[in-house]
Formats: C-alpha cells, sequence, structure tokens
C-alpha cells in the first residue's frame, strides 16, 4: 500500500525512518543545518576519478583525484548553503548512502589493506556560516 503523502510504500517509509534514527542513535550521525560533517571517499574507477559524498549522496568526477574531490567539496558546501536558504529539513543532510559506498566506507575502516584505486577518505566537517 502506498502512503499518498510522500509517494512510497508503508514498507519503505519505515525503512527510511528505521535507518534515519539508526544512524542518529547508533552511528552518532546526526546532521543540523547549522553543523555536521560528511563522510567522503574518492576512488578511480576505468579512467575517471570519483569523489563521493556519502550522507548527501552526492557524487562528482574528475581527471585527478584533487579535482574530483575539489569539485565535491565545493558541490557539498553548495548543498548545505541552499539547505539553510530554504529552511529544509535535516533529513536531507543524513540520507542513506548507496549500498556500494556504504560497503566500501565499511571496508576502508577495516583492517583490510586500502585498495590502490581509492585516493582518500574522511569525514569533511561544515559549520555556521558567518
Amino acid at each position: 500500500m502506498e502512503c499518498p503523502r510522500v509517494g512510497m510504500t508503508k514498507d519503505t517509509v519505515i525503512a527510511k525512518v528505521s535507518f534515519f534514527w539508526y544512524s542518529v542513535f547508533i552511528m552518532g550521525r546526526k546532521n543540523t543545518l547549522q553543523r555536521g560533517s560528511v563522510r567522503y571517499i574518492v576512488f578511480k574507477e576505468n579512467d575517471a576519478w570519483y569523489a563521493v559524498g556519502l550522507e548527501f549522496n552526492i557524487v562528482e568526477s574528475g581527471n585527478t583525484p584533487q579535482e574530483a574531490m575539489l569539485l565535491l567539496f565545493e558541490a557539498l558546501a553548495g548543498y548545505v548553503e541552499s539547505a539553510r536558504k530554504i529552511k529544509a529539513r535535516p533529513d536531507i543532510l543524513n540520507q542513506a548512502a548507496d549500498k556500494e559506498y556504504e560497503s566500501l566506507w565499511k571496508d576502508l575502516n577495516s583492517p583490510k589493506p586500502i585498495p590502490p584505486s581509492v585516493f582518500s577518505f574522511g569525514s569533511h566537517a561544515f559549520s555556521p556560516a558567518l
């Protein structure tokens, strides 16, 4: 049965809400319009470099890893600025990451060796606008 207000099935809504609260209480990731952080990964696939911001589901590409990372950080800043401007709900800053990227993140934070295709990974903080 589809929920008419959100255009998703009841099970999908429950899964998204459950993941959101899991990320808030268990993982400690609660981004607000005032401050927060985004996990990122920069990696090479075929001949292109990609940089992904996991909590925002933003992916940028470039000819070099530095270019991809710069474009990602600019996109993240623009995303937060736009969210603040429209006074968006903070759930857009706490999205469930794509399973592929979440799996890669878990591997990168495990004792396994870091694949040579990964240039960088970490957390990028954002804070109040000045």
